[in-house]
């Protein structure tokens, strides 16, 4: 897996693409997110409109870094998650733990106003 990372309007906008099966990118992760929250950025977007497969650990790097951001009084959108990644959300129920946007302006509307 591969990603990158730009900052917006003090909104964490980290764009996935690959396989997130929680390999050493899924710690970079989420020493990223550790490293901006510390910067007192307490909103994230992650596109994972690129990601084909998410496993159990993939899912926990993913969980990891929402919990990160809601522990410091913040939050976190996936955005735009291929059909198969929202079959997979959807049978784990975790559907219901993160919020979901369908476009990065979307997203970073709702952060914001939240």
């Amino acid at each position: 897996m591969n990603y990158t990372h730009e900052l917006k309007d003090q909104v964490l906008v980290v764009r996935l693409t690959g396989d997130l099966i929680g390999e050493d990118s899924g710690i970079n992760l989420m020493e990223l997110a550790t490293d901006y929250l510390s910067k007192d950025v307490k909103l994230c977007v992650v596109d994972i409109s690129e990601v084909r497969y998410i496993n159990s650990s993939g899912i926990g790097v993913l969980i990891t870094i929402l919990t990160k951001f809601r522990n410091k009084g913040g939050e976190l959108f996936l955005l735009k998650p291929s059909e198969n990644v929202q079959k997979l959300l959807i049978i784990t129920k975790l559907n219901a733990i993160f919020n979901v946007a369908e476009s990065e302006e979307e997203a970073i509307e709702n952060l914001q106003n939240s």
